[in-house]
């Protein structure tokens, strides 16, 4: 009834009543306002946030999310401003970020792009990782008393991982290259997201109660910290070191390292490494045992052929019967020892290979950088040491020097002929202290401070 009522208002104005048109615009025309007002209204802010996710460009270009707890603002950092930052950005920090909001147009997101970044610490998982980590070192967790080797030949493999992904496909290409034949059960778990730390350990206890395993493989593509953060999860780092067979972490690329690859009995750079640390090359090992059979067949032929001119050349008919029958006996001891030898040589190169692994194992573990950097520190502080000690050293023979140099201008006799006294000596140049010790018309010679003259008795005492 009102809106009629206005209605017949404005026709008896004579004036033309139009209903209110919505402003028409284009895709490219809104977005263009957005950004614009966001822009106007979000310039020049400071925002403090944990980074994930970074990704850096081939362009130089950084992209990364700032999170706080629950929410997450994107960000990028043109190549522009990164290349002031005075420290690489990381997964897991804390910074501060100055910047202004704007819309990326080509997908209609808006981002923070930032212009300068100052860090304030570790984020919450970065720090949450290492407590974790200096909590279960402190237990032992970690020591290298407890890692296990790798059996030198599995036939029985356990993968946990994923079964829908890349990682799998590549450690099973690798495995069959380098050993076929092999017997691998996976045990599919979520290795991201919620509930994915639970069915790790899960598939650590199944490993474990059904004892079929030779040796067990976490394994897990790369990603930023929240990706991986599953693997660094109390429970399974328990579940890894209770684990009765070994375990290998296999865990993102070659710089990230998760609390699971400490507690492994060995970490692999990458899964595909994984494969080829936990299995030989078949290929190889039969490469070798066949050279050795050549060179061992080699050697026996050289000495039957040997011995054979050999007894030859001596023409004794009854010595080539005896040899023949010697021959026999040596053919079938041959056989023997060809057989003891293959076996022997299967164990030794058993045992050559759990060696090799071993030694493997040992070089992953030492780190001589480490080793130089603490013999360069400590080199340091004996060279501080050092100079310290000479400092105090020269200034001691410092103090030294002036005192004797003090004593030595007091004790000096010309500073007392300076006062006025004079030293007098005869014509032998014996010094004369006492009247006595002068006759009339002696020559003297008198020394005062600034040099010498002659002097003559006129009369004695």
């Amino acid at each position: 009834m009102i809106a009629s009522s206005k209605i017949e208002e404005v026709e008896q104005s004579g004036l033309q009543w139009q209903p209110w048109q919505p402003e028409k615009l284009t895709v490219r025309q809104l977005t263009s306002r957005i950004r614009r007002a966001l822009r106007d209204n979000f310039a020049n802010l400071t925002v403090t946030g944990e980074v994930s996710g970074l990704k850096a460009a081939a362009s130089g270009h950084l992209y990364f999310n700032l999170k706080e707890e629950d929410t997450v603002l994107p960000c990028a950092m043109y190549r522009q401003s990164a290349r002031f930052l005075r420290t690489p950005l990381r997964d897991g920090q804390m910074i501060e970020a100055r910047g202004s909001v704007d819309v990326y147009e080509p997908r209609g997101a808006y981002q923070f792009l930032v212009e300068s970044a100052q860090p304030l610490g570790a984020g919450a998982l970065q720090q949450a990782f290492e407590e974790l980590k200096q909590r279960l070192a402190a237990e032992g967790l970690f020591d290298a008393a407890r890692k296990r080797p790798l059996p030198s030949f599995p036939r029985r493999i356990g993968i946990i991982t994923s079964p829908g992904g890349a990682v799998i496909q590549d450690m099973l290409n690798v495995l069959s290259r380098r050993c076929p034949g092999l017997h691998i059960r996976i045990y599919p778990a979520l290795v991201q997201g919620a509930g994915s730390a639970e069915q790790l350990v899960a598939g650590l206890e199944w490993f474990r109660n059904h004892a079929w395993a030779d040796v067990v493989v976490l394994a897990r593509g790369g990603g930023s910290l929240e990706d991986l953060w599953s693997f660094n999860d109390e429970a399974l780092a328990r579940a890894i070191a209770a684990c009765p067979v070994p375990v290998v972490s296999a865990v993102g690329h070659e710089t990230d390292f998760t609390i699971a690859d400490f507690a492994a009995d060995l970490r692999a750079p990458t899964p595909s490494a994984a494969a080829e640390l936990i299995v030989p090359d078949m290929q190889a090992v039969g490469d070798r045992l066949a050279a050795l059979e050549r060179a061992l067949s080699r050697n026996v032929r050289h000495c039957l052929s040997s011995r054979r001119e050999q007894l030859f050349r001596q023409g004794i008919d009854h010595a080539r019967l005896l040899l023949h029958r010697r021959l026999n006996r040596l053919g079938q001891g041959l056989d023997d020892v060809d057989a003891a030898l293959a076996e022997a040589l299967s164990g030794r190169l058993g045992g050559l290979r759990e060696q090799l692994q071993q030694q493997t194992l040992a070089l992953f573990r030492l780190d001589r950088r480490k080793l130089f950097a603490a013999r360069r520190e400590e080199l340091g502080r004996l060279d501080a040491r050092m100079s310290a000690c000479i400092q105090v050293q020269l200034g001691r023979a410092q103090r030294r020097h002036d005192s004797l140099d003090g004593q030595l201008r007091q004790m000096n006799p010309l500073k007392i002929l300076a006062r006025g006294f004079a030293v007098v000596t005869d014509g032998e140049g014996r010094l004369v202290s006492t009247v006595s010790g002068v006759s009339p018309r002696d020559r003297l010679s008198v020394r005062v401070s600034d040099g010498s003259f002659p002097a003559q008795v006129l009369k004695g005492k």
